[in-house]
């Protein structure tokens, strides 16, 4: 089941924040706050949404977006290495901007869908931010009541709400959130991300000029926009006010155009598509709401340019109806929120996730070394109790055997036969405990253990390891003989590729590793959650023995006959 997960997206002038999960095809959102902000950094930043959302909205585990100054996303074409190798490159390039910049640095990465112009490389997306930036998230996310997932940058929150909600087809689409003072930017070919960025600049461009050449305020200045600016290239003005201000408009509405049609040449300079051609562009975000925006942008851009309404297929039916009305209203600022909640729910989902250094030390422990430790303690545990079953085995052959050797010390006549059975009675005890004490299920566990410290795959992790007596036809055990069966749970991080081949090697080391093993193993269809079931003490599997009492027992009973 798909989590249910908060996005959020401070802006410098509103905060957004969305709740919702995966539900079928689409997407419930099962809440939505929006509250006005002085600016989208630090405490300014989180001050009025903590007081919104300790109001009635509880949200969980949270995705925060990032976006401006306090976001560096780089790009670099590399050979096709092997996850190790790339982790190690992009570790230098992280070090190298943490160096520079005198501040630790926070990152994550992932591999670009591959691209037909590029033979042989991967271009890589490594997302950088300061860790004090992440910190101070952290904890204006605690005062609210929530608990950190990951920080994503936003345009990749965009791309992702693209992917699901906008219509996609076998071309070139530029998409374009225009907040207050950022413009976050993807270029996508059909369903594949070819290029993301955060630009500097939007919507307060224009309030500055309406402001600067009617000498009114800034608030002021923005109500003249909303109002009365039409920015339509063939546009017939009520009155000479209202053209004064829409002509105010034009340069900073040139400076928008210069800024998306750069983006198109800095995707071809960063990812080497020389040959790289728009199809249509697509606007959100409360700045794309400017009347004649759209026109004024085809036109100079030479393609067709149109609205993105991300809601159209999202499920509402959850909300109450002031919070849907509000959602309603605010819907062009809500697709950031709504594709960072949806990056977090959907394990398929592209994903660029930058955690604090501490969170991620925490989460590494959680998900590697305590299980090594739970797995060592579980496996002393259970050794111990085996040994003490061997040890009453043991002391039942004992008694046997001294049973055997007064009956056969009575026996004069097989005196010396009788000492050699007991000797080799002996020995054959002890050769049965060193048996018994190799194929158990202590052993069963310590051999599986040290394969999975071995080969477990890399952003593979074990979550739950049982071990019970139980039958399964499948492992070649019967309801009548219970056997030592080990399970084995395990998870895979977002966004892992090739997760089955992988798998594939896993279960491949596990079938060469054990000696009589019976197993079977699944994968769910994401590739997100596993299970291995297996047992080497299947009834009839080689190694192991037949009770040694009833051997005994047999063999004395023969001696006493012979006599």
């Amino acid at each position: 089941m798909a989590k249910i997960v908060t996005g959020i997206d401070i802006g410098s002038r509103t905060a957004v924040a969305l709740k919702g999960t995966i539900k079928g095809n689409s997407f419930a959102v099962t809440n939505f706050a929006v509250t006005a902000t002085k600016s989208s950094r630090g405490s300014e930043g989180w001050s009025g949404l903590q007081e919104t959302l300790r109001a009635g909205f509880k949200p969980g585990l949270t995705r925060i977006g990032l976006s401006g100054p306090e976001l560096n996303i780089r790009y670099t074409r590399v050979p096709r290495v092997p996850d190790w190798q790339l982790r190690k490159l992009m570790s230098f390039e992280v070090d190298e901007v943490g160096g520079s910049s005198g501040s630790d640095v926070a990152s994550d990465f992932n591999v670009l869908p591959e691209i037909p112009e590029i033979e042989g490389e991967d271009v890589v997306l490594l997302a950088m931010a300061k860790e004090s930036m992440l910190e101070d998230h952290e904890e204006g996310l605690r005062g609210a009541g929530g608990k950190l997932d990951s920080c994503t940058p936003n345009a990749i929150g965009l791309y992702n709400a693209w992917l699901r909600f906008g219509v996609l087809l076998d071309d070139t689409v530029l998409v374009a959130n225009i907040g207050h003072e950022n413009i976050d930017v993807i270029i996508a070919r059909g369903q594949d991300l070819l290029f993301a960025r955060s630009l500097g600049g939007g919507s307060k461009l224009f309030d500055e000029a309406i402001a600067a050449r009617l000498n009114l305020s800034i608030s002021k200045a923005e109500q003249v926009k909303i109002h009365h600016v039409d920015l339509d290239p063939d546009a017939r003005y009520p009155d000479a006010s209202v053209e004064k201000a829409s002509s105010a408009c034009k340069a900073p509405a040139g400076q928008l155009l210069g800024l998306l049609s750069s983006t198109v040449m800095f995707c071809k300079s960063q990812v080497k598509l020389t040959g790289l051609e728009l199809d249509r562009v697509m606007i959100c975000g409360g700045g794309s709401a400017l009347k004649g925006l759209g026109r004024y942008l085809s036109r100079g851009m030479n393609v067709p340019v149109e609205r993105f309404d991300a809601f159209q297929v999202v499920d509402l039916s959850a909300l109450d109806a002031a919070t849907a009305k509000l959602l309603e209203d605010h819907r062009d600022e809500a697709v950031i929120a709504l594709g960072l909640a949806t990056s977090a729910s959907d394990p398929a989902a592209y994903s660029v996730e930058i955690v604090p250094r501490a969170l991620q030390k925490k989460r590494d422990f959680m998900e590697g070394t305590m299980f090594l430790i739970a797995a060592a303690v579980l496996a002393v545990a259970y050794l111990g109790w085996y040994a003490m079953e061997l040890g009453g085995q043991r002391d039942a052959l004992n008694k046997s055997a001294n049973v055997a050797s007064a009956k056969v010390r009575k026996a004069e006549r097989a005196n010396t036969e009788t000492a050699k059975f007991v000797e080799q009675n002996e020995q054959l005890s002890k050769e049965a405990s060193a048996l018994f004490a190799l194929v158990g299920a202590g052993e069963q566990i310590g051999r599986t253990a040290a394969i999975l410290h071995t080969m477990m795959p890399k952003d593979f992790w074990i979550t739950n390891v049982v071990a019970e007596e139980g039958s399964d036809e499948e492992l070649a055990i019967p309801r009548s003989e219970k056997r030592s069966i080990l399970k084995i749970e395990g998870r895979t991080r977002q966004g892992t590729d090739r997760v089955n081949e992988r798998f594939a090697v896993l279960v491949a080391a596990l079938e060469d590793g054990m000696d009589g093993l019976e197993m079977k193993s699944r994968m769910d269809p994401q590739g997100s959650r596993f299970v291995i079931e297996l047992s080497t003490l299947a009834p009839g599997s080689e190694g192991v023995p037949a009770p040694l009492g009833e051997d005994v027992d047999s063999e004395i009973t023969s001696e006493e006959d012979a006599e």
